[in-house]
């Protein structure tokens, strides 16, 4: 795929690797690169050979947030209306595109150096990230006279607990990788030189040795039981489709790829379409 604002490649095992590449502006987002991200994550869901999809910044950032180069005006009503008329979207339609969690494909983060505002909402849309131990972080937005966007309002309280949330958010504060994974904001921090390494090896581990429809179905249902107060149905729903998982073609190989010693030979789609009595509230999902 060639874009003019970020790198989209993909390995010989389906793992795909997108790269903010506006490295002289600390790989900071405008206009074109929202529109080639949200087009590169819809094309790589849609393709059943990549399995998982690493998203790393060039240079010494990951991503320095919205492009302010427009000054004061940067994020007015003029400047929101462009961003919809040059994508073709409105507000909602942009929301949907950025939903992340509907993709079937894993979405893993390696945040390489700085990310700060968007670069940091951006991120709690990934499924995994992994942070340099020494990367500055921060939820820039109340410094700035706005307020988080991109979902974030809704996942960080459930990452990191209400408190810390609105620690992050009100005060703006700037935390390292390191203490980033101390919190549980991310999975792990390393250090700088190693974490596209982790991100793409651990993606490697799901191209490889996970069903495409079991890691899907994972995904699913965990965002969507993120949303549900009763208990015993969600666990209720998910005996079923344990059921359902287990009698398909995929459950058969992965048991005996174990037994016989071999990687297994995976016959599944990652967009799984369950039965109609499974569906409900699924049918949402990628």
């Amino acid at each position: 795929m060639a874009y003019e604002t970020i790198l989209c490649e993909v390995d010989d095992v389906g793992v795909a690797t997108i790269t903010l590449n506006r490295p002289e502006q600390r790989n900071a987002i405008n206009f074109t690169m929202d529109g080639e991200l949200s087009d590169a994550f819809a094309k790589l869901d849609a393709d059943e050979a990549v399995r998982a999809i690493v998203v790393t910044g060039a240079g010494k950032a990951f991503c320095a947030g919205f492009d302010l180069s427009g000054g004061g005006d940067a994020f007015g009503r003029e400047t929101h209306e462009a961003h919809d008329q040059e994508l073709g979207v409105d507000s909602d339609q942009i929301a949907e595109k950025w939903a992340l969690w509907n993709l079937s494909t894993p979405v893993i983060g390696a945040i390489n150096g700085a990310a700060v505002g968007v670069g940091m909402t951006m991120s709690l849309l990934f499924d995994v990230c992994y942070a340099a131990e020494d990367a500055k972080l921060s939820f820039v937005f109340t410094r700035r006279g706005i307020i988080p966007e991109a979902n974030s309002t809704w996942i960080l309280p459930r990452l990191v607990g209400v408190t810390r949330a609105l620690e992050l958010m009100l005060g703006a504060r700037t935390i390292s990788g390191y203490e980033a994974a101390d919190i549980g904001l991310v999975a792990r921090s390393l250090p700088r030189e190693d974490v596209l390494r982790a991100a793409q090896e651990f993606a490697r581990e799901i191209a490889v040795h996970t069903a495409p429809g079991a890691t899907a179905l994972v995904k699913r249902l965990v965002y969507d039981n993120l949303t549900q107060t009763d208990r015993l149905a969600a666990m209720q729903r998910e005996t079923k489709i344990t059921w359902w998982v287990g009698e398909q073609p995929d459950a058969v190989e992965g048991v005996m790829s174990y037994l016989e010693k071999r990687d297994p030979k995976w016959q599944g789609s990652k967009h799984v379409d369950l039965p109609e009595a499974l569906r409900d509230p699924l049918s949402s999902g990628g």
